[in-house]
């Protein structure tokens, strides 16, 4: 004990003499100091009367002084940005070192950047070599690829011509490419690579005839492209390189197809946890509203050209699609990853964005591996306790800083692993645990701003304001939109009592599903709300909560409603799990789940109460009745915590060794659960567990 006191005096005096010591300069960490207090948190959303109805709306979306019951959206940041087909030309008016998009160079060592002058340049070419070969106007255009600097050359080449834009996941088996091929009629599809086009002309023929062109980027074997250009042919397909594309846009030039603010810019398919996909139709006026609105919510922190964006999210998402275009658009740059997500840590140090987008599991795996690098000291668990602490107490005066005491001796590491130059992470997708947010506020010592959208909102709705540190909500409408609640009688949420489905409307709300005017109407309704499927509460500062699911419900044996995604959302912000699936029976009284835990902070927990496991072995993780004892003790504390009711507690887990992810079916690409496949997956397990509790 003694040994342990000298020590941490020893570390503590001397990062004082360091501390007050050195120079006030790193080129590892960006330094800053940020005041928030101008703005009132505690009154960040109003209600107006519209249309006799009460809505939630932004403090800055004003009334139509034509029609008092109209509400009027703020929807462009930038005055000449009105289309997708702008962004770059306004980026490029903005930029100060004309870096537009990089890539890591062959050895991974340093980026590669493409100014913006080449990238205009490209995708000027690459447009007009689309109107050469053929490609229509208005018609539909299918990427099927990962993120590169290739790949948003393409997208912005096909707005050059009003070209519509349909993202194929990288991740989608070949069944769900063929329906969107089909359905789309597209009539082109951009590759990345060889296999990929190999993957294409095998289910050509299921594509139902519009596909006649096929496009690739890289070429890395003469022979395999000459094998698929001539198998190409012999369907009544034409395959180019990229290189070729964009030679003969360059030679044969044409006016450009300027699009209407009106014009479809993207039909993103959205990823069904049991249909088929729905084409989700976003105009290039609910685009460039959804990231105005954002960078009019950021105010003094919005975007500029000194910003940089890491693209590692699949632009196949409208959240990564968005931020990317708001960066480009304020002349940022955009630096893509190596496509290794273990190297996402190296990236960035190299990368060093500035923005880094996120889903919750992403922050989640760097707050497990913080506590799991401190939980073997005692030292190390009392100084990050200290460390918390203090900015904790800074943040509640609204102060963000990342050049304390305690950075240097705690927090510069974390941010290091991230590059040590962010200052903002948009959070979307999935709730966020927030006390790992308030976490990660303070080691970080930047903005995290969590967010609630859908597609068919093009990606967020409202976003946390710059120094409301209030935890566990998803923010305030912004002024591109408006949200009321309305009564859900099945599930017992009124309004009256301020709880009910959450409805959005204004320029970001979607024209409707592709071919599917049933579905449309069922979503979007006479007046021109979005019904989102989302149970909300608005808090006291304005705010917005999600409590629950309409649509995931089901009812057990006695009759109760069960809504697991709302469970497992509860579930889920333990450091101790990974992933979980709840099931129940209509012919059972209970519950029981599924889960994948967090291995190595189990076996630390499990290790200090004198008891070992061996992570690596998955038949003995598997039946090991230490873990499964341990993870209902967890589960039932995460049920008390959230005060559930004892029908939707769940009574038995089998423990699984293997992530649930998209190669196995399991997930969607947005890391949804896949409710019918996960049930036929462990349909065994779900017998037995069922079994041993009758």
């Amino acid at each position: 004990m003694a040994w342990n006191i000298l020590l941490t005096i020893v570390i503590v005096f001397f990062t004082l003499y360091f501390y007050f010591t050195r120079k006030k300069s790193s080129k590892t960490i960006a330094k800053f100091q940020q005041v928030c207090q101008k703005y009132d948190y505690d009154n960040q959303c109003i209600e107006k009367k519209a249309n006799d109805e009460i809505i939630r709306s932004s403090k800055f979306t004003s009334i139509d002084p034509q029609d008092p019951n109209k509400l009027k959206f703020t929807i462009n940041y930038y005055e000449n940005c009105r289309t997708m087909y702008d962004v770059l030309p306004q980026g490029s008016e903005l930029t100060i070192d004309r870096k537009c998009l990089g890539r890591l160079n062959e050895s991974k060592t340093e980026i590669d950047w493409i100014s913006f002058d080449e990238v205009i340049r490209r995708n000027k070419y690459f447009g007009d070599g689309l109107i050469h070969i053929g490609v229509e106007p208005k018609s539909t255009f299918g990427i099927y690829s990962v993120n590169s600097p290739e790949y948003t050359i393409t997208e912005h080449g096909c707005y050059r011509h009003s070209i519509i834009v349909i993202p194929i996941y990288e991740t989608l088996g070949s069944n769900i490419c063929a329906f969107i091929a089909k359905q789309a009629a597209l009539s082109t599809i951009f590759c990345d690579d060889l296999k990929r086009v190999s993957d294409v002309l095998d289910c050509a023929f299921e594509f139902g005839g519009s596909l006649k062109h096929i496009i690739v980027s890289f070429v890395d074997d003469d022979n395999q492209f000459s094998t698929l250009k001539s198998k190409a042919e012999l369907t009544g397909l034409k395959l180019f390189t990229m290189h070729e594309l964009e030679t003969l846009g360059e030679i044969n030039p044409v006016n450009d197809h300027k699009p209407h603010p009106d014009d479809l810019a993207v039909i993103c398919y959205t990823s069904g946890t049991t249909d088929a996909p729905k084409g989700v139709m976003l105009s290039h006026e609910n685009i460039v509203a959804n990231f105005s609105t954002i960078m009019y919510h950021l105010d003094e922190y919005h975007l500029t050209s000194k910003d940089t964006l890491i693209s590692y999210l699949p632009l196949g998402h409208m959240f990564e699609r968005v931020c990317e275009a708001g960066m480009l658009a304020a002349g940022g740059k955009i630096g893509y990853f190596s496509g290794d997500i273990k190297r996402l840590s190296d990236d960035m140090k190299i990368i060093k964005p500035t923005m880094f987008p996120c889903v919750p599991r992403v922050l989640n795996k760097i707050y497990s591996k913080v506590q799991e690098n401190v939980s073997s000291s005692s030292i190390k668990s009392w100084l990050l306790n200290q460390a918390y602490k203090a900015k904790k107490s800074q943040l509640s005066n609204r102060i963000y800083d990342n050049d304390t005491f305690w950075d240097i001796l705690v927090f510069n590491k974390i941010r290091k692993l991230l590059g040590g130059h962010v200052r903002l992470i948009p959070v979307g997708s999935a709730p966020m645990n927030g006390k790992i947010i308030d976490f990660l506020r303070c080691a970080l010592g930047c903005h995290i701003l969590e967010g609630y959208g859908q597609t068919e909102c093009v990606s967020a709705a409202t976003v946390n304001t710059i120094g409301d540190f209030s935890l566990n909500n998803v923010g305030v409408p912004l002024n591109a939109c408006c949200l009321k609640l309305i009564d859900v009688p099945d599930m017992n949420y009124w309004v009256s009592k301020g709880k009910g489905e959450v409805l959005i409307k204004g320029s970001i709300v979607f024209k409707g599903y592709y071919k599917d005017p049933k579905k449309t109407s069922e979503t979007i309704d006479k007046d021109g709300w979005l019904h989102t499927g989302d149970i909300g509460t608005f808090n006291m500062n304005g705010t917005l909560r999600i409590i629950d699911r309409k649509k995931d419900i089901f009812k057990l044996a006695q009759g109760e409603y069960i809504a697991p995604s709302k469970i497992e959302d509860v579930h889920i912000q333990s450091p101790y799990i990974m992933q979980i699936f709840v099931y129940g029976d209509s012919f059972k009284s209970c519950l029981i789940a599924i889960v994948v835990p967090n291995f190595a902070m189990v076996q630390e927990a499990l290790k200090n109460r004198g008891k070992l496991i061996d992570i690596n072995n998955n038949d003995e993780l598997r039946v090991d009745q230490d873990i499964r004892d341990f993870i209902l003790e967890e589960l039932n504390k995460s049920s008390a915590a959230a005060k559930m009711k004892s029908f939707e507690k769940v009574r038995d887990v089998h423990i699984h060794p293997e992530g649930f992810s998209i190669e196995n079916g399991l997930v969607t690409p947005t890391m949804k659960n896949r409710r019918f496949a996960l049930k036929d997956y462990f349909k065994k397990e779900i017998a037995d567990l069922y079994s041993k509790l009758e």
